[in-house]
């Protein structure tokens, strides 16, 4: 495993082709050659740093790789065209028909589809438990098993993995972890911690500006080779590629991620612990009232804080409803999936982005319908956001004047 630091991403410089600050961007979709034979070798993949055809690679997007990769302190890593091209093509590249997955209940719910309602039609099978519980997560393995696949911090319920744990789980078995950062980048550093392949959607806190949509794996250099096999590379075959201008892109926007991160963690905590002295139920990895706040602060690199989302349960959809409604109108964020925006984003999870997830699982796992997860902003003034939130929750008696914490 490489011994990468956080530092490698402050210490990477690219020139451009005539000595610009950012590096050219690739506007091409094909590769010419001067010899057919070294054609013929990159086609075999014999010939490294060699460019073919965009499907397969683009400076543009190896840039980003290469930062990407200094992030999470891996060898490589490869970007795709969306998280779910990440996800997907890792658990195809690893399983075959008839293999077994054992997975984190609260994950991504279009995780949860690939895994539960595609994936069978492989004959992939999929065992979904509490990835907490660390003892179920043993008994879970079966010599079908291939992958342990968890979150960081789950999504939406904002579990907290025991990364160290599980990968001595993983290495015991001979087993790859395989952990999607999407909502704890900088904040946890996974590959430290014993995972094998780190998966982001850059759509989100990554990129920051929700203009684009992409995705990265990182890991070892064989593997991510092994992804861009021209003859059974799941990343080469399924298509998933990024275009090189959104590379350009987001490998701008990485430069301020260690500014935006600490602002976002830094007013995601001031909600959450204001609103739990409200009264109101806050669920936060920096509260210690949440389950996994001791395992988060043992992992967590603490100049990052806590991340930036947060749930509160109102108690009903009805109540989740109006809340995001009148937030919106009142201009305190947009109801809205996705997250990682210089806004605050809100959106009932059951009802959008884990609606796949059948409503008798959600309740099993205490995801409530009144459940609200925000995606808290960039705001300077997060007094005023946050009586100006309250003021919302009053006025919709979701909050109770005479029942607030002194």
């Amino acid at each position: 495993m490489s011994q990468k630091t956080s530092n490698d991403l402050q210490d990477l410089q690219y020139f451009g082709e005539y000595g610009g600050v950012n590096p050219s961007i690739s506007d091409s979709s094909t590769y010419t050659f001067i010899s057919a034979k070294t054609m013929f070798d990159t086609f075999e993949g014999n010939t490294e740093g060699c460019y073919l055809y965009s499907r397969h690679s683009s400076p543009s997007n190896l840039y980003l790789g290469e930062a990407l990769a200094a992030l999470e302190g891996t060898e490589s890593a490869n970007v795709t065209a969306s998280g779910m091209g990440a996800i997907t093509a890792v658990i195809l590249q690893l399983c075959n028909a008839g293999d077994h997955i054992i997975s984190s209940r609260t994950i991504y719910g279009g995780t949860y589809a690939f895994m539960k309602n595609f994936l069978i039609k492989f004959g992939i099978k999929t065992t979904f438990l509490d990835i907490t519980d660390l003892d179920a997560v043993a008994k879970a393995i079966t010599p079908k098993t291939k992958m342990i696949y968890c979150e960081s911090v789950s999504n939406p319920l904002l579990e907290v993995a025991d990364i160290s744990a599980l990968s001595r789980i993983s290495k015991k078995n001979e087993l790859p972890l395989v952990v999607d950062n999407t909502f704890s980048p900088l904040t946890v550093t996974p590959a430290k911690l014993g995972a094998d392949i780190i998966i982001h959607s850059l759509t989100k806190f990554i990129n920051g500006t929700s203009d684009c949509v992409a995705g990265v794996v990182c890991g070892t250099t064989e593997f991510c080779l092994s992804l861009k096999d021209v003859n059974n590379g799941a990343g080469m075959l399924l298509g998933s590629t990024l275009d090189s201008l959104r590379a350009a892109s987001i490998l701008k926007n990485m430069r301020t991620l260690h500014i935006r991160m600490k602002k976002h963690s830094e007013n995601a905590m001031f909600l959450a612990q204001n609103f739990e002295k409200d009264g109101l139920r806050v669920v936060y990895p920096g509260l210690p009232s949440h389950p996994g706040h001791l395992i988060m602060e043992d992992q967590m690199n603490p100049e990052y804080g806590y991340g930036g989302l947060v749930t509160m349960d109102v108690g009903t959809l009805e109540n989740a409803n109006a809340l995001m409604e009148l937030m919106q109108e009142r201009k305190l964020g947009y109801l809205a999936v996705s997250l990682g925006f210089y806004k605050t984003l809100f959106s009932a999870p059951g009802t959008s982005t884990s609606s796949e997830i059948p409503l008798d699982e959600q309740e099993e796992m205490g995801l409530g319908n009144g459940l609200i997860r925000f995606s808290i902003g960039l705001d300077d003034d997060i007094q005023r956001t946050y009586s100006l939130m309250k003021k919302c929750l009053l006025d919709l008696k979701i909050l109770d004047i005479t029942s607030i914490k002194a």
